[in-house]
């Protein structure tokens, strides 16, 4: 592994401070947006932001990849704080997962996304849009505003999604309901392909834009005295402690909790496993889209990541990944090198030192329009289409995905996805490997690939179909490995053989590399 620690380089300033100052744009309305959809502080969100540029940055062997809190990780986040009971004790499950990846990156185990199916991480990603989605519809219209002796439209109970309708005694907050609906409808005119291909899209991001729009409608209804206005300093907008408050700022992890509570590791490894997926999915698209076609470390990139969420738990950040939607505004925006990151992470400082002010006058119905977009085009109907055409063994661990990922948890879906990726493997591995060709009294039994364990079902099928009285072919040509249940099968046959008057031929049968289990 190369030295941990590289500065990023000043050599392609005049591209990478413009594509900075787009990536911040971009990134202060999402950071701000998935720390509410996690049900965390919003600071919590901006500090990792804060990290996921100039932090990990510095450690990062990506040039182009940009990291900060991540929509991948919300259900992990909500699930974490709800098992463990406040937002400091998730801290420290955030500390050790950091601690976790470096771990991964120093025993080199970078290519772990290689044996995760495509099928899979599209349903995990698709779940989370569906999740995502329901959290934020009570922010959207102001449902969240109600007494507080009803419920909510929708909630998560005991681990289970579910819907409610309207609950008893709910009064709808019209103002929020109508800045909610005009920034949502905004998102969705200005994703049309006649505005998305406009050049000023490149330098003024969509979801900016209509953060704004809702913040200035608000401030007009506030200058008017208007009853659809939402006052400022309520749970309905933004809130950053100032700095001229004397509030505490940071929140520090809740240590105690580690000899107490076994859930924290359990929430821990779930978000050392599913951040160093997504970053590491992320590090490959952005190879994908490096016009200089650069390739990066993955061990090193753990190891940047764990750096970086280790210190976000211990000052109150979410949990961190590289970011796709912000890695892809850096490449398009003309980016070079992590400088752009870099200077995006500087601004988001800045932003939070001197706009703080600024910031809480947000409307939360703005930033739910946006996560819903978000969760959206996470699970939209061209996304399931195109898993549907790649075929039933890509469809089938794609919904099983989704449904675990929506009705119990990240993980669960995640492995409920896997072990039905796995049958179609199996299923494959078992009926192509072994082909059987026959020619009068003379057969061949023919290994098409390496022969493993779950073929010796299919392999003692064909032999119980052998007759007696012929000369039997074991054909190994096209396998380089072949395992012991293989060759203990054949062997076994073998011994029978010579009372059935079979005469056996191998070719390239023995010498082959064994597999050990």
């Amino acid at each position: 592994m190369k030295s941990i620690l590289t500065l990023p380089s000043f050599k392609h300033i005049k591209d990478d401070l413009p594509a900075g100052i787009v990536v911040f744009l971009v990134a202060l309305p999402l950071c701000m947006g998935i720390a509410l959809a996690s049900g965390a502080p919003v600071l919590s969100g901006l500090i990792a932001g804060i990290i996921g540029g100039v932090v990990i940055a510095v450690f990062s062997d990506s040039e182009l990849s940009v990291s900060g809190p991540a929509a991948g990780l919300t259900a992990v986040v909500i699930a974490g704080i709800a098992t463990l009971g406040s937002f400091e004790a998730f801290l420290a499950s955030v500390v050790i997962a950091g601690l976790l990846q470096i771990g991964f990156g120093l025993l080199r185990i970078g290519s772990v996304t290689e044996f995760i199916p495509n099928g899979v991480i599209r349903g995990m990603l698709a779940g989370i849009g569906v999740v995502i989605m329901q959290k934020q519809i009570s922010h959207l219209i102001g449902w969240d505003h109600a007494p507080e002796t009803a419920e909510p439209v929708t909630h998560i109970m005991d681990g289970k999604f579910s819907w409610t309708f309207f609950p008893e005694g709910v009064t709808l907050d019209t103002g929020i309901m109508l800045i909610g609906g005009i920034c949502l409808a905004l998102l969705i005119v200005l994703d049309l392909k006649r505005f998305k291909d406009q050049a000023w899209k490149k330098y003024l991001p969509t979801s900016l834009i209509v953060v704004l729009v809702g913040t200035l409608i608000n401030e007009v209804f506030l200058l008017l005295g208007s009853p659809l206005a939402i006052e400022h300093g309520t749970d309905q907008v933004v809130q950053i402690p100032l700095l001229s408050s004397g509030a505490q700022l940071l929140i520090t992890p809740d240590f105690s909790i580690l000899g107490s509570n076994p859930q924290v590791w359990v929430t821990a490894i779930t978000i050392a496993i599913i951040a160093s997926i997504e970053t590491l999915l992320c590090i490959e698209a952005t190879e994908k889209l490096d016009p200089e076609q650069r390739f990066s470390n993955n061990n090193k990139e753990l190891v940047a990541q764990g750096i970086g969420n280790t210190l976000s738990g211990l000052v109150g950040g979410l949990p961190i990944t590289s970011v796709i939607v912000r890695t892809s505004t850096n490449i398009y925006a003309g980016g070079r090198t992590r400088m752009a990151a870099f200077i995006h992470g500087l601004i988001l400082i800045l932003s939070v030192v001197l706009l703080a002010g600024l910031l809480n006058r947000i409307p939360l119905t703005c930033l739910a329009a946006v996560l819903i977009m978000v969760g959206y085009k996470l699970t939209s109907l061209s996304v399931v289409r195109e898993s549907w055409e790649k075929g039933i063994d890509q469809f089938l661990p794609f919904v099983v995905t989704i449904i675990g990922v929506v009705f119990t948890d990240l993980l669960v879906g995640i492995g409920l996805g896997l072990a039905t990726s796995m049958y179609w493997v199996v299923k494959a591995n078992r009926f192509v490997a072994i082909s059987t060709v026959v020619d009068g009294s003379m057969w061949m039994i023919r290994f098409n690939k390496d022969a493993s364990f779950i073929n010796k079902t299919e392999l003692k099928k064909v032999l119980r179909t052998v007759p007696d009285n012929i000369h039997l072919i074991f054909d190994a040509t096209r396998a380089s490995v072949i395992d012991h249940d293989i060759y203990e099968t054949v062997g076994d046959f073998a011994q029978a053989a010579t009372y059935r008057g079979i005469r056996i031929e191998y070719i390239n049968m023995f010498g082959k590399r064994k597999v050990k289990r």
